[in-house]
C-alpha cells in the first residue's frame, strides 16, 4: 500500500498543478471577454443612418447600447434612452451646468487653411472632452465623432461637398464636415475664429442629439408628418436645440478660450444671420426665426447646461417658431 501511494503522490501532485493552470487560463480568458471594447461587443452602428437634415432619411440609431464593464467589476448595461422620453427627458438635461474644462484657443489665419484646420481640431477636442464628461454624468454612452475637415471636394455617405451648408453632420459616419476654406469663403471671411467655432459645436450638437437617443425618435416622429410644413416644425426644434447646446459650450470655456463680449455680439448676430427669412415660404421654415434662433442660442450661453435647451417640452410654443 505504501509503495502504490509513492507512486500516484507525483502524478497527483501533476494533476493538480495541470488544473490549477487550466482554472487560470479560464480566468484570464473570462476577463478578456469581460472587458472588450463597447463596438467590438457587437453594439455597433449599422449603415445607413442618416445625417440631421431634413431632407434625409431617419437616423437607424440603435437603442439599446453596449456592456461595459463597471466600476464593482461586473458587467453593467448602458443603454441610450428611446422613444418619447428621449425627447422630453432625456437624462442629460439633468447633467447640470458642463464643466469649465480649460481650452486655450488661438486665433487662426482664416486665410490659411492649414491654420483654420488647426483651430478646428483644437476646438473639437474640447468638444470632445465636454461631452464625453457630460455623458458620463448622464450614463449614457459617448463616442466622438469623426472629422472630416477638408480641403478638396469629395463625397460622405450622405451627400457629397462642398454643399450649400457650409458645414453639416453625417450620421451614417457619425462625422462632422467643415471644408477649411470653403467655410470661410461662405462665411464672407469673418475674422472673429468664434463664428467659427459655433458652426463646428453647431454640427458636434447634431451628433450630441444622436448619441443621447433622441435622433432616432425625432427622425421616426418627423417623418410620420403628412405636409412639408408639420416636418419643419420638428426640425426648427432640433436645430433651436443645437443652437443652444453650441452656446452652452461656448459659454462653459469662455474664460480660457478666452471669449468676450465682442465674440458674444459675433455670435448671436451669427445665429440671426443662419435663422430663417422672415419673409421667406413656409417650405423653407427650418432653422426657427431671427428671435428665437437668437433667444436660444444666449440661454445655452448663459445656462451652460443641456436641460436648458430642451426645446421639445416648452411651454410656450411661440418659442420654437
Amino acid at each position: 500500500m505504501s509503495g502504490d501511494r509513492a507512486g500516484r503522490g507525483p502524478l497527483t501532485m501533476v494533476g493538480g498543478l495541470l488544473a490549477a493552470l487550466f482554472a487560470l487560463a479560464l480566468l484570464s480568458w473570462t476577463a478578456v471577454v469581460e472587458d472588450v471594447p463597447p463596438d467590438a461587443a457587437g453594439s455597433g452602428r449599422p449603415d445607413g443612418a442618416a445625417v440631421t437634415s431634413p431632407d434625409d432619411k431617419p437616423a437607424q440609431e440603435p437603442s439599446g447600447g453596449s456592456g461595459v464593464l463597471g466600476a464593482s467589476g461586473g458587467l453593467d448595461q448602458a443603454e441610450r434612452p428611446s422613444g418619447h422620453a428621449a425627447l422630453v427627458a432625456n437624462p442629460l438635461y439633468g447633467t447640470d451646468r458642463l464643466s469649465p474644462l480649460p481650452c486655450p484657443v488661438d486665433e487662426p489665419d482664416v486665410d490659411d487653411a492649414v491654420a483654420m484646420e488647426g483651430f478646428l481640431h483644437a476646438v473639437a477636442d474640447c468638444l470632445d472632452e465636454a461631452w464625453t464628461t457630460q455623458f458620463a454624468r448622464a450614463g449614457i454612452p459617448f463616442e466622438p465623432p469623426d472629422r472630416v475637415f477638408w480641403s478638396e471636394p469629395g463625397v460622405s455617405p450622405c451627400r457629397p461637398y462642398p454643399s450649400a451648408a457650409g458645414a453639416f453632420y453625417c450620421r451614417a459616419s457619425t462625422s462632422i464636415y467643415i471644408g477649411t476654406s470653403d467655410v470661410v469663403e461662405k462665411w464672407n471671411g469673418a475674422t472673429r475664429s468664434v463664428v467659427y467655432a459655433s458652426l463646428l459645436a453647431h454640427e458636434y450638437s447634431h451628433h450630441v442629439q444622436g448619441e443621447s437617443g433622441l435622433l432616432e425618435y425625432y427622425h421616426e416622429q418627423r417623418e410620420l408628418e403628412p405636409d412639408p410644413e408639420g416636418r419643419n416644425a420638428w426640425t426648427r426644434r432640433s436645430e433651436l436645440q443645437a443652437n443652444c447646446l453650441a452656446g452652452a459650450f461656448l459659454g462653459s470655456i469662455r474664460v480660457t478660450y478666452p471669449l468676450d463680449d465682442g465674440d458674444l455680439e459675433s455670435l448671436l448676430e451669427d445665429a440671426a444671420a443662419t435663422a430663417d427669412r422672415e419673409d421667406g415660404p413656409e417650405s423653407e421654415r427650418t432653422h426657427g426665426s431671427v428671435d428665437n434662433g437668437v433667444w436660444w442660442t444666449r440661454t445655452g450661453w448663459e445656462e451652460q447646461a443641456p436641460g436648458a435647451c430642451n426645446t421639445w417640452d416648452v411651454d410656450d410654443e411661440d418659442l420654437v417658431e
